[in-house]
């Protein structure tokens, strides 16, 4: 009796005291996890430090080229809005009106703010056109010390009656709800929306997708003329068909002939 009960006293305390150490080295083993991870984001930090310095020195070292490469574009007619078109991203905020008024874009300049993270501006260069009175629209956007995103852009003074925003919205109030799904909103209502600048998911794809590259968006082949051509080399292949069917019929022709001829008693 007095045994057992000792026994079971000493096992519970043996428990205790192994639980009691377990717990010790756990939460040594915290405080040792939580100095190596500060480690860990220091070397982050500093990381981060370096390569936004390598950034800022090689933005400076692309910009000849940059410029050299807009000079270039200029030569060529409707290189933007064929651009923007072969994107799939852009192109579905693209309405036929946007397009028509994307025909007098000359050239675009996306440029990154000198501290490359508190944000960017991309401008938009347009010859003498039916729609609005601007030679240039720009939207830029900031990111301030805390994080929090911003936008702004150039106020678009539209000529009579050209409004594509307005124009857009009309269009999809008189189409009912199920054309309001499908009816894109205009491109040129990007440049007044900044309800929510850090979703804006075309400001992102112009900077880090078609700017770095525009040619080979630009070089995507019409999938229409694809298509097309396609459906030539179908028609010619279907056209070689017959004539090869028409010359077998003509050789059983002909040999049916000699048997009836080999056959006939003089």
């Amino acid at each position: 009796g007095i045994e057992a009960q000792s026994a079971v006293v000493t096992t519970i305390f043996s428990d205790i005291i192994a639980f009691l150490i377990t717990e010790k080295e756990q939460q040594e083993a915290i405080e040792h996890i939580d100095e190596v991870q500060n480690e860990i984001d220091r070397l982050n930090e500093q990381a981060s430090e370096e390569i936004l310095k390598v950034e800022q020195k090689y933005n400076k070292l692309r910009q000849p080229f940059f410029q050299k490469r807009s000079e270039l574009i200029a030569k060529i007619p409707n290189f933007w809005v064929t651009t923007f078109v072969n994107h799939p991203q852009v192109s579905a905020l693209l309405g036929e009106e946007d397009e028509e008024a994307l025909h007098y874009l000359t050239r675009v300049e996306v440029t990154e703010f000198e501290d490359i993270k508190s944000g960017y501006r991309i401008d938009f260069y347009f010859d003498e056109n039916p729609y609005f009175e601007n030679k240039v629209l720009s939207k830029e956007f900031h990111l301030n010390e805390s994080g929090d995103p911003s936008s702004k852009s150039t106020e678009i003074k539209w000529k009579s009656g050209k409004d594509l925003t307005k124009r857009s919205s009309q269009t999809q109030n008189k189409a009912g709800k199920k054309r309001q799904h499908e009816e894109p909103e205009s491109f040129f209502t990007w440049f007044t929306d900044h309800s929510d600048a850090g979703a804006d998911e075309l400001g992102e794809v112009i900077k880090d997708d078609i700017w770095p590259n525009p040619l080979q968006y630009y070089l995507v082949p019409d999938m229409d003329d694809e298509e097309a051509e396609g459906e030539d080399d179908d028609d010619e292949e279907g056209l070689e068909d017959i004539d090869e069917e028409g010359d077998e019929d003509d050789g059983e022709e002909d040999e049916d002939d000699g048997d009836d001829g080999e056959v006939c008693p003089r």
